[in-house]
């Protein structure tokens, strides 16, 4: 492929991959509204977009409820407040937002090479970093800078706390998060995400890594500031958190970058213990169905990757509507006196199996 075409391929791309995101976020807040609604026995959103039927009833109501709650933040009075340090106040939002867009540029959601229109496409931005997970790991590290400055340009005290037990939350559950990785990359023997993807062709590390895959799912949790972590936006203790200030889209951006956080850290959990986008199929059955394979059918992968995220997303709402809020300091306990003992005992077993097993 000649320079120039691999750059409009680049390009294409990188529009695809944006546009899927921002239309993943908008669709993961109507998700999560329909499956809490259905745990409370309620309807959710049913008004915003509807299919009316001849005998008067009605289906797919309420899907374009992201649309109107777009529309409404838009034309919102967007404020600052008198003190507030106005360059950083409003740079915050756009911190915190694109380390979860750059995260999806290392994530491969196909094979490497698939033929369309006669090229010979990469499914992935940066199909070849041998690097990636560290690259992952620095990625998801930024984001806490975006939430620290939002609390302190606020000048307000209510969202300092807020972005202080952030911070704290954050980097407290980082070092088991980046523990559990490693027994992954132990497993693979390789940094490269598309090489991880390949060791689970015939069997994925959740099989060989429960613990990790736990382990993970736990401190993405409290990463992306979900229930039963999501001390920072403690309404009767913090008025809300570090955003207390923000209004209009500023105020979108924040729970834009909580959703394609959200959505990024599945598609990491999918990527490193889940298979990635190999297909969830037992050898023998894409043997006897060759076509239900992503070797034979590259534009599989995308599909099987897209089903396993919307999984785990159901996943993390159900954790949401059933478990309650932790208190903070057991919260903090939690983190350091047991996840993290625990992530250093699964990482010295895997290494220790691995050096048995050679």
């Amino acid at each position: 492929m000649d320079p120039a075409t691999q750059i409009i391929v680049w390009i294409v791309h990188t529009v695809v991959l944006m546009f899927a995101l921002l239309t993943g976020f908008a669709y993961t807040t109507l998700l999560e509204r329909k499956v809490v609604a259905r745990f409370q026995a309620r309807m959710g959103p049913t008004r915003a977009g509807y299919i009316p039927l001849p005998g008067g009833g009605r289906i797919l109501g309420g899907w374009l409820q992201p649309l109107a709650d777009g529309i409404k933040l838009i034309f919102k009075e967007e404020l600052i407040p008198a003190g507030a340090d106005r360059v950083v106040f409003i740079l915050a939002p756009v911190i915190t937002v694109l380390p979860a867009l750059v995260l999806f540029a290392v994530v491969p959601f196909g094979p490497t090479h698939a033929s369309f229109f006669g090229l010979d496409i990469s499914l992935t931005l940066v199909p070849h970093l041998n690097v990636g997970v560290l690259f992952v790991l620095a990625i998801t590290s930024i984001s806490v800078y975006g939430v620290a400055l939002a609390g302190w340009s606020s000048n307000n005290k209510y969202a300092l706390l807020g972005s202080i037990r952030s911070t704290a939350q954050m980097v407290s559950y980082e070092l088991a998060l980046g523990l559990s990785v490693v027994s992954v990359v132990l497993l693979a023997g390789t940094l490269d995400m598309n090489a991880i993807v390949d060791a689970q062709k015939n069997i994925w590390f959740v099989f060989l890594q429960p613990v990790g895959a736990v382990i993970f799912l736990l401190t993405t949790f409290a990463e992306t500031n979900r229930a039963p972590f999501d001390l920072l936006e403690a309404e009767q203790e913090l008025v809300a958190g570090f955003n207390t200030e923000y209004s209009g889209m500023k105020f979108a951006l924040f729970y834009m970058a909580e959703y394609l956080k959200l959505i990024a850290v599945s598609g990491l959990a999918v990527t490193f213990f889940f298979g990635g986008y190999r297909e969830p199929l037992p050898p023998f059955v894409t043997q006897a169905v060759p076509w239900l394979s992503v070797d034979v059918v590259p534009w599989l992968g995308p599909i099987y990757f897209l089903l396993k995220i919307i999984v785990l997303l159901v996943v993390a709402v159900w954790v949401r509507a059933t478990l309650p809020r932790f208190r903070y300091d057991r919260l903090m306990d939690f983190g350091w006196k047991l996840l993290l003992p625990l992530a250093l005992g699964n990482v010295m077993v895997t290494a220790l199996a691995i050096l048995l097993r050679s």
